[in-house]
């Protein structure tokens, strides 16, 4: 009885769930730029294997301009939904904090991916952290349309487009998953690419 109760009014206030949210990008897009550590100072006696210490590093400075444009994708996508979702409850919280858990991964996957650049597992890793961002973003959705919390002038106009963003967009990077298996480069390239339309709508021509 009690606990029934405490859930009628437990998670009500979704300004909440923005400014964590917004916390956590902020922390997780900061995180990523500490994995590129500067070349050891001792182990460098000119500007020549300076230089060359730093070119060293470009698959990290790839793998880093890779994560920041998945985070900023998330981030748009995320603030999309609750510019048009006016309630909360108690679940669509836990489901927020669920969205933000794979967020926090997203360093690791990162650090692993630019570590290991040229292996495919990491890569699929990678991947699959997107996946997991992109799936609990649909749910998280998908619950606030199905009760209610949506904004009644708005919410028929909106539900199509951003349940297609997030399907397409989840079907492009798994494509470009796939292209490990041709080359790791060419798979970061591909998904760097889709996360650049999706970002400046170059294709469409028109904001997503």
């Amino acid at each position: 009885m009690l606990n029934s109760k405490y859930n009628s009014i437990a998670g009500k206030d979704s300004s909440r769930i923005i400014a964590i949210s917004d916390g956590v990008f902020s922390v997780a897009m900061t995180l990523l730029v500490l994995e590129i550590k500067v070349p050891i100072q001792h182990a460098i006696t000119s500007d020549t294997e300076l230089m060359a210490a730093l070119w060293a590093l470009k698959p990290k400075f790839l793998v880093y301009f890779l994560a920041f444009m998945t985070t900023g994708i998330f981030w748009t996508g995320h603030s999309a939904q609750y510019k048009n979702i006016e309630k909360s409850d108690r679940n669509l919280g836990w489901i927020n904090l669920m969205f933000l858990l794979s967020v926090t991964l997203l360093p690791f996957s990162t650090a692993f991916l630019g570590d290991y650049t040229q292996f495919k597992f990491p890569l699929l890793i990678y991947w699959f952290n997107i996946f997991l961002m992109g799936l609990m973003l649909y749910v998280n959705w998908w619950y606030a349309y199905k009760h209610g919390f949506i904004n009644e002038q708005t919410r028929d106009i909106v539900d199509k487009p951003i349940r297609h963003r997030i399907i397409i967009a989840q079907s492009l990077y798994f494509l470009g998953a796939l292209f490990c298996f041709v080359s790791t480069y060419l798979s970061i390239s591909f998904i760097i690419l889709i996360q650049l339309n999706y970002a400046f709508a170059f294709i469409s021509g028109r904001e997503k």
